[in-house]
């Protein structure tokens, strides 16, 4: 199977810091892949990198057969990419519906901005279409009963799951998760852990994601990278990294093995 994103030798560097060493790995399509490590690891470096934020200063990244490592963000997201960041970041005063209409903004071309000033079918068409698929999404992701409430209004467990709502309404093919479960209690993490499982069977979503909570690491991923210091130590199914030495030592704890 080919693999939908291909990291190689990617190198990041700020000034005389070396975040990110030397870095490979291959995700495969409908896959959820893990990236983890202790804080200061070069996780978020990694996914700053993936979606044009950081460019690296050796390496390339390939999605789908397309080099982005030096793509503008914006590119990299029209090409399938999205992602959803540790510091939840809705539209607080808009509704839940509406948060996921401003997803499918990229199906809105220039020529709809006059077709929207004059009121012409074409846009009342498209915009009637876009509200439709919306509810429809959150059918699917069971936020439809929400629909009509402010997002800043919902508990938190419910505003991560609007947030990675909206980031599928843009269609990616690749969906970047960055610490989905932070500030999550038991609960909340438990319907998280269905959520993205739901996720990946409903839209067959690629899933990347950086999580310190392993235990929803290791009842959602399929493979795990481990990185300490900028460097990749480990790699494996969850089982292969709950049960490795190296990454015991570096970061699970022997906590995590009982």
């Amino acid at each position: 199977m080919k693999d939908i994103l291909t990291i190689k030798n990617l190198t990041v560097r700020f000034l005389a810091l070396q975040a990110v060493s030397d870095l490979q790995m291959e995700v495969e399509p409908g896959t959820i892949r893990g990236l983890i490590g202790p804080n200061g690891a070069g996780k978020t470096t990694v996914f700053n990198t993936i979606s044009g934020f950081v460019r690296p200063a050796e390496g390339s990244i390939s999605f789908i057969g397309n080099e982005i490592a030096h793509l503008k963000p914006y590119k990299i997201a029209s090409l399938g990419i999205a992602r959803t960041f540790q510091n939840i970041r809705l539209f607080g005063d808009l509704s839940v519906l509406e948060n996921v209409m401003a997803g499918f903004h990229r199906s809105f071309n220039a020529s709809l901005f006059w077709q929207a000033v004059l009121c012409l079918p074409g846009y009342r068409k498209k915009e009637k279409d876009v509200y439709e698929k919306a509810l429809g999404l959150l059918e699917r992701t069971g936020l439809l009963n929400f629909k009509d409430e402010n997002a800043s209004s919902l508990p938190y467990g419910l505003q991560r799951r609007l947030e990675i709502a909206r980031a599928i309404a843009t269609h990616p093919k690749l969906l970047l998760l960055d610490e989905p479960a932070a500030g999550m209690n038991p609960s909340e993490k438990e319907a998280l852990i269905k959520f993205i499982k739901k996720i990946r069977v409903k839209l067959g979503t690629t899933i990347l994601l950086i999580e310190h909570d392993m235990h929803v690491v290791m009842e959602i991923c399929d493979k795990i990278t481990v990185l300490e210091y900028g460097e990749k130590i480990a790699e494996g199914t969850p089982e292969d990294i709950r049960n490795n030495p190296s990454v015991i030592e570096a970061y699970l704890g022997e906590s995590t093995t009982n």
